[in-house]
């Protein structure tokens, strides 16, 4: 088996430019009204938008040139820092809007250190699971450490509080394991751990539990926790097969919290209908795919967690985002990878997909 450094895996740099577009026209259409009214600028949040795609892509295309081998060693260095922007998000250095600390402020930059932790958490799993890959089928060295680790990261942000972002955090932990070959006992030890968590999390946080009786029944909270879930549903029905039209969407009226940056998908349903959801079902299948595909050709242990933990943190968030907006999952608050508005979010979705670039051009072959 050689290894050989050929071109990236273009299907997925591809399916990648046409997730980043599809967002940018759908950001255009869900904030025209709310950045006209408010700030006098319908093009206000897609050239904010623009902006940071440009320097994502960049930053992608730069470390899709770097040799992953050799960036192996920042794999504690990035996580120590990950840890760090979670507790000053927690600080008085921490920016608070909505009852949530998730922000740093740096001039007229708003960062997000969960965005970073996540992609710091898969880059040090992958490093440390390598280092230790005969010890992962020992419950006690193989499965407590991360357990450990999770607790302080997953904690750190659940404090701010961000429920759905520790969610994908432990979602994309647990599959590392299972890819590095922990036992499924094990894993099932730890997957009834955490859902013990998750009850116990919402038992605990009063809004919480009203989210979770308002996605059993949103209709009987359609004036508070309901709302915002109701009127995803009404988008959805609205859009049918071929949607409303591209800019034709009622929801956006003021009547959709956040209609470009959570619940952006139910936007693309009211306008593209049902069309427009199965292409952007489909370029996530693809991009699954294609992730998965660079992990299992990755020429070392190391690329092949790294791989596989930056795609499934990827499709896990798009899930739970699509799911939440369908009215199949409660409220959690976490973006649509590439498509829904938010710099920080889509700076680092970019750099992880710039290392799945990097990685496939390092493929094996005989």
């Amino acid at each position: 088996m050689r290894l050989r450094k050929g071109p990236p895996d273009f299907m997925l740099l591809i399916i990648t430019i046409c997730l980043i577009g599809l967002g940018l026209v759908m950001v255009f259409s869900a904030s025209a009204v709310k950045a006209n009214v408010e700030f006098g600028n319908s093009y206000l949040f897609v050239l904010r938008q623009t902006v940071w795609a440009i320097i994502s892509f960049i930053i992608m295309i730069i470390i899709m040139k770097l040799n992953y081998l050799k960036l192996r060693d920042f794999a504690i260095p990035l996580l120590v820092i990950a840890i760090l922007g979670l507790i000053a998000a927690l600080s008085p250095l921490g920016f608070e809007t909505k009852g949530s600390s998730r922000w740093l402020q740096f001039g007229p930059i708003r960062f997000t250190p969960s965005e970073f932790a996540k992609l710091a958490m898969v880059y040090f799993l992958a490093r440390n699971m390598e280092i230790n890959y005969d010890k992962i089928r020992n419950f006690t060295y193989g499965i407590i450490p991360y357990v450990i680790l999770l607790a302080l990261v997953g904690g750190l942000v659940m404090l701010q509080p961000d429920l759905g972002t520790a969610f994908v955090i432990a979602g994309t932990v647990f599959f590392m394991l299972l890819v590095a070959g922990a036992r499924w006992s094990h894993l099932g030890i730890l997957a009834l751990g955490g859902i013990g968590a998750v009850v116990a999390a919402i038992a605990l946080a009063p809004y919480r539990m009203e989210r979770m009786m308002a996605f059993m029944n949103p209709w009987k909270y359609a004036s508070d926790e309901g709302f915002q879930v109701i009127q995803s549903l009404y988008a959805l029905g609205s859009g049918g097969l071929f949607g409303m039209g591209l800019g034709m969407g009622r929801q956006k009226f003021f009547y959709l919290p956040e209609p470009y940056n959570d619940f952006i998908f139910a936007i693309i349903g009211e306008e593209l209908g049902f069309l427009g959801i199965s292409l952007v079902l489909t370029l996530f299948v693809l991009f699954a795919w294609r992730g998965f595909r660079i992990a299992i050709n990755a020429p070392d242990i190391f690329g092949s967690l790294l791989a596989a933990g930056i795609t499934t943190m990827i499709i896990f968030q798009a899930s739970i985002n699509m799911g939440v907006v369908c009215g199949v999952l409660p409220v959690t608050g976490i973006t649509l990878p590439f498509i829904s508005y938010g710099g920080s979010s889509l700076l680092f979705t970019m750099m992880g997909v710039g290392l799945l670039l990097n990685i496939s051009r390092y493929s094996t072959y005989k």
